[in-house]
């Protein structure tokens, strides 16, 4: 059937697809990142784990790209590419993880709004102040009228954030090019004062964790695809949007260290680009810096708000999430996917009150919430290609497809093991009371609510949910 006047009014082109990878990956991360890796690394650690994640990452964006040609039915992104590779439940978790992760990329951005303004007001503080929670919760129920009043609209005034907060970006980058001192770059290259390969080798798995979270919104086109004018768009916008914020990222953290000494870069506030703005000219740097993240935060909130929605609704479409879920306006925004999501946000924003460092928790937990989403699309991308299914016999691009659907597999897998078990068991506390929803799912379609290898996966989350709470409980694990 053609698409009706209004449908097509939502149709989002190639380069509204761009924006919208480019404003979700490029955020709050960005901004923090010069202290946050100046804790954990010199600038060789750096660079290797920017060469890992680049690699690993840029795999993953040709695994969006080749399934978004490969299997073109599959118009809800990465939860429905986990669903038809590995069954409802296993399609549901990666569809739940995501959108927790989502939810929780939010706070991260709402937590840090406030914390910038609180080095100008102290009344918001670290951005977790009875005053701070209270704005943001403004701010959370604003944004939420602005996407009611439709899609299209949201994603333009992304597409205009988005080139908002480049732009300042792009001003940094050429400065401290400028700026740039050899000689200190080189006194912090190894992060130690004796060369030691062994403890580079560390500092690159304590700041693996770090470069998911920037990288987080790469799908954000294949989310989008059933509003893409042109599905040939999808894998082009990935894979530009990966690559543009890849060489930003990569600039902005090796070029601070040849600014400002380690030890004082490790010390700068949030956000720490603005403390590096204000060595190299001066105050004004700061605040320049400080309210060109204000409008990234605010851009990337809302291509957030629109990434957790939609994958909630897409999976209730599917019959995954609860009837309810799949609920939209006239103006064809999800609805109620929107409220639950936003309810969800304003827990995790009040649960933040009680948390020692509430961004950082925010941003790990995350990176942590992705990474299984992200490894199921690789995992069938990586099943495509081993059984042939969607490719032509002989065709060579089945052997290119299955090796860099490897790759991204290896990766994914090998970032959750760097989180450490902390963060899984973190996640299978979010994830086990989310079956909930699994439950309501199968209840309305009078379906059994497990197979049996379900049964097994749901149960090693439920201990692994137990075990998170009783570390919780005796101080064994802290947020």
């Amino acid at each position: 059937m053609p698409a009706s006047a209004n449908e097509a009014d939502q149709r989002l082109s190639r380069n509204a697809l761009i924006a919208l990878v480019i404003g979700s990956m490029v955020g709050s991360g960005i901004f923090a990142l010069p202290a946050q890796f100046g804790r954990t690394t010199g600038a060789l650690g750096a660079i290797i784990a920017w060469m890992i994640a680049g690699t690993g990452m840029l795999t993953l964006a040709f695994v969006f790209q080749s399934l978004s040609r490969r299997k073109p039915e599959l118009d809800a992104g990465i939860y429905a590419y986990a669903k038809a590779g590995f069954g409802d439940y296993i399609g549901f978790a990666s569809a739940a993880g995501y959108w927790i992760g989502c939810c929780l990329a939010d706070v991260a951005c709402l937590i840090l709004i406030k914390a910038t303004l609180g080095q100008f007001f102290p009344i918001f503080g670290d951005g977790t102040t009875p005053t701070a929670i209270a704005s943001a919760s403004l701010l959370l129920w604003s944004v939420h009228v602005l996407v009611l009043r439709g899609i299209k609209g949201a994603a333009a005034l992304n597409t205009a954030t988005t080139f908002a907060k480049i732009i300042p970006i792009v001003l940094f980058i050429v400065v401290a090019a400028i700026a740039l001192n050899g000689g200190l770059f080189s006194a912090n290259f190894w992060g130690t004062e004796q060369p030691d390969v062994r403890d580079v080798l560390s500092q690159v798995r304590s700041t693996m964790l770090l470069t998911v979270f920037v990288f987080v919104g790469i799908e954000g086109a294949s989310v989008y695809s059933r509003y893409a004018r042109n599905r040939a768009d999808i894998g082009i916008a990935t894979v530009t949007g990966f690559l543009t914020v890849l060489c930003l990222l990569v600039l902005v953290t090796l070029l601070s260290y040849g600014v400002v000494p380690r030890r004082e870069l490790a010390d700068l506030p949030t956000p720490s680009m603005a403390g590096v703005m204000e060595a190299m000219v001066g105050r004004w740097g700061n605040v320049f810096i400080s309210v060109a993240l204000l409008i990234s935060i605010l851009g990337n909130y809302l291509s957030w708000s629109l990434l957790a929605a939609e994958i909630l609704h897409s999976a209730a479409v599917q019959r995954t999430m609860p009837a309810f879920l799949a609920s939209e306006n006239a103006r064809k925004v999800p609805v109620g996917a929107l409220w639950l999501t936003n309810c969800v946000i304003q827990t995790f924003l009040i649960v933040s009150w009680f948390a020692e460092y509430a961004f950082t928790l925010a941003l790990k937990m995350t990176s942590a919430m992705t990474l299984v989403p992200y490894f199921l699309v690789a995992a069938y991308g990586l099943k495509l290609a081993s059984t042939g299914e969607a490719y032509d016999p002989g065709e060579r691009a089945r052997t290119t497809d299955g090796i860099g659907a490897a790759v991204a597999t290896l990766y994914a897998a090998g970032m959750i093991y760097a989180g450490g078990p902390k963060f899984l068991l973190l996640s299978a506390i979010l994830y086990a009371p989310g079956t909930v929803l699994f439950l309501i799912a199968k209840r309305e379609r009078k379906e059994r609510l497990f197979k049996p290898v379900e049964s097994v996966l749901f149960g090693a989350i439920a201990i692994a949910a137990g075990a998170g709470i009783y570390g919780l409980a005796v101080g064994a694990i802290s947020i």
